[in-house]
């Protein structure tokens, strides 16, 4: 159940409005790559959707891609002071980098992960993720609903935050 207003309990409750969102490598691809394992939904898509829903929460995003760990790893370090959390799909990423999840620890900032396919059912070495222990939580498996529902879950955090 989405509030109807929560720009009102926003302002009225101190709820965080801006969310950083983070595509990890090769998700420029969508809907070219392996479309049998992420769908024919291209990026572009996937972020109207995130758009459309972050509207009706009331939650500004500052959504982008980068195929670059280091790229990834700065905007993180400069989230804290700009943005309230963050939502990331990692991506290949998820199962190496150290550096990305110093910097989400780092940022002290509240985050999720979201990954469209099921890591847990794909090859072993995507069963670990890396940076999820950083975050407050991971979803995974539900295609573009995953990114709408660690939309959701970190608006919701917030809110129950701020009463």
């Amino acid at each position: 159940m989405k509030p109807k207003n929560l720009r009102n309990n926003k302002k009225s409750a101190g709820v965080a409005c801006r969310i950083l969102v983070i595509h990890g490598p090769n998700l420029n691809l969508l809907g070219k790559r392996e479309p049998e394992v992420y769908g024919t939904m291209t990026l572009e898509e996937v972020n109207k959707a995130l758009n459309a829903e972050a509207s009706q929460w009331g939650v500004e995003l500052e959504i982008l891609q980068s195929n670059y760990e280091g790229e990834i790893v700065d905007q993180i370090g400069r989230a804290n002071g700009r943005f309230q959390g963050i939502l990331i799909n990692p991506a290949a990423y998820t199962h190496t980098s150290v550096a990305i999840r110093d910097a989400l620890m780092a940022s002290n900032l509240p985050a999720v992960e979201v990954h469209l396919s099921n890591i847990a059912k794909r090859e072993d070495f995507r069963h670990l993720s890396l940076t999820a222990p950083a975050c407050l939580g991971q979803i995974s498996g539900f295609g573009k609903e995953s990114y709408l529902l660690g939309l959701q879950a970190l608006t919701r955090f917030f809110r129950s935050r701020a009463s």
